[in-house]
């Protein structure tokens, strides 16, 4: 099954075009891609109860298609209970296909899935690179909500070859993601 995901074929075909062109790109190797994205979900009650982590990974490789991996501790704290090496959330970095279904599934479905949606933020790092934060897992169709013991939120990383936040907002911008405002 070597189908290819169809915002990767809308990014050869219409985004980079367009992208070249408004930027001027000499070459294009300049040209913004998307690298990575990267789902994070920071579980600090999971200190108190070890299965918090076992039913997190169990609803990121859900959503993803892939299996995540446990986030540990760097130290101790003791005010938190915390020691070095607990693990305290899962992440999961998408490359390639998967990426591509995933954004996919995130701006056709699940985004429009938000109560009261008014669009996302437009505030980058810098560097070309987003992160949205989404504050209930529920809004992804895999999630079946009759078997959620506690509703959790997650960090959506978008990482682009982008050097500068403008280049980063016209790519996700393109690829359809629901900004609120233009681009200051």
């Amino acid at each position: 099954m070597s189908t290819t995901a169809q915002l990767k074929n809308v990014y050869a075909e219409q985004i980079a075009p367009a992208l070249m062109k408004q930027f001027n790109y000499s070459s294009p190797m300049q040209i913004p891609v998307l690298e990575k994205i990267v789902v994070n979900q920071g579980l600090g009650m999971a200190t108190a109860d070890k299965k918090v982590i076992e039913v997190a990974m169990k609803e990121i490789a859900t959503i993803t298609g892939q299996k995540p991996v446990a986030t540990k501790s760097k130290k101790d704290i003791s005010n938190f209970r915390l020691r070095k090496q607990m693990p305290i959330g899962v992440m999961v970095t998408l490359r390639r296909e998967r990426m591509y279904e995933f954004l996919e599934k995130l701006i056709r479905v699940s985004l429009p899935r938000i109560r009261d949606f008014k669009g996302i933020e437009s505030k980058f790092d810098g560097r070309g690179n987003y992160t949205l934060g989404i504050t209930e897992q529920i809004v992804f169709p895999e999630i079946n909500i009759d078997q959620v013991d506690k509703i959790t939120g997650m960090n959506i990383t978008f990482v682009t070859s982008a050097k500068t936040d403008e280049e980063g907002y016209a790519l996700l911008k393109a690829f359809g993601l629901p900004f609120k405002d233009a681009k200051k």
